[in-house]
């Protein structure tokens, strides 16, 4: 009946809002009624998708080309993924680790549900992502945050893991560049986290999304430490400026693909059809080189109010290197 409380499943109760999706409608609204809003609420690049993607998408509509994929993604696709790893990062990725996703949010589930069992702990960094720990508890597992302060440069140290792992526990989820401290783990400290995690055979589950929009160093990736253990997320969502597309991959050991595969059939069958046909422009020398003219305005950006910031007095532990 209408007024009726929902009952609801008891892993509701350890799911709270995402609350920038509720200041974003908000938003949404007031750019409806005409009002000139500055976004700061969503990570989200203001610039819309390069052309030459929203043509590539265009192109697959008038082609007709509108139906499922394979579970895993466009053969093409997958490909073009690892072709990007071996030019951009001279890493050796066989196609067939990679796995298309609706999202880096729908890569993270398929992740967590072909790991994780019922009271398992999934420790992360303190701050990050917060739905992170909401898609932990869904699948029925313990997110444990473990905190992370400016005296430590907002990083996460291998100590504080080998402290706080014990038998339950499944795997440890960091992100580089950092979600919403901007930091960047250097390969040495991905090694670190990597070795410490593999010493009781747990999983690392490294979430790369705003990995091209780095800008004090050169990008790194997890995939040089191997590929055991380990699993890679990414998105077309950030330095691809592709976030409606809802497109992201992982990246995972070969084992663990057919239960990707086959929990990917049960939960969306596929990722975006129109999206996955539009991502092949995105590997384009002339789309890549829009987005690296992007990400210099970003750096700008970063660099201004940063300078503005500090010199209104605000105490800011050093510039975000990331994201």
């Amino acid at each position: 009946m209408p007024g009726n409380k929902p009952v609801l499943a008891h892993r509701m109760a350890g799911i709270a809002p995402f609350h920038v999706m509720d200041i974003l409608a908000k938003a949404r609204e007031m750019d409806a009624r005409g009002l000139d809003v500055v976004h700061m609420e969503v990570g989200e690049p203001d610039f819309s998708s390069p052309r030459p993607v929203i043509e590539a998408g265009i192109r697959s509509l008038q082609q007709g080309l509108t139906h499922y994929t394979p579970a895993l993604g466009l053969p093409a696709l997958r490909q073009a993924i690892a072709d990007y790893y071996l030019s951009r990062f001279g890493v050796q990725v066989d196609a067939s680790r990679i796995v298309v996703t609706p999202g880096a949010s729908g890569a993270l589930q398929l992740i967590l549900g072909v790991l994780i069992n019922p009271g398992e702990k999934v420790l992360m960094a303190d701050p990050g992502y917060p739905c992170n720990r909401h898609m932990v508890r869904m699948f029925g597992g313990e997110a444990v945050s473990l905190g992370v302060k400016a005296s430590q440069d907002f990083v996460l140290a291998n100590d504080q893991v080998i402290r706080h792992w014990d038998r339950s526990t499944r795997a440890l989820m960091v992100a580089t560049p950092a979600n919403p401290t901007g930091r960047l783990l250097s390969l040495q400290q991905l090694r670190f986290l990597y070795d410490a995690v593999r010493a009781p055979d747990g999983m690392l589950i490294v979430d790369e999304i705003y990995q091209g929009l780095v800008y004090d160093r050169p990008v790194e990736t997890a995939l040089k430490l191997g590929q055991d253990n380990l699993f890679v997320v990414n998105s077309f969502s950030k330095f691809f400026g592709m976030t409606g597309w809802r497109l992201g991959w992982i990246v995972a050991p070969e084992e663990y693909v057919p239960a990707l595969d086959r929990l990917a059939q049960n939960i969306f069958l596929a990722a975006p059809t129109v999206a996955q046909h539009a991502a092949l422009a995105a590997f384009q020398p002339a789309t890549l080189s829009v987005l690296e003219e992007r990400r210099k305005v970003f750096q700008e950006r970063r660099d201004y109010l940063y300078d503005a910031l500090v010199n209104l007095g605000f105490r800011i532990q050093g510039k975000p290197e990331g994201a």
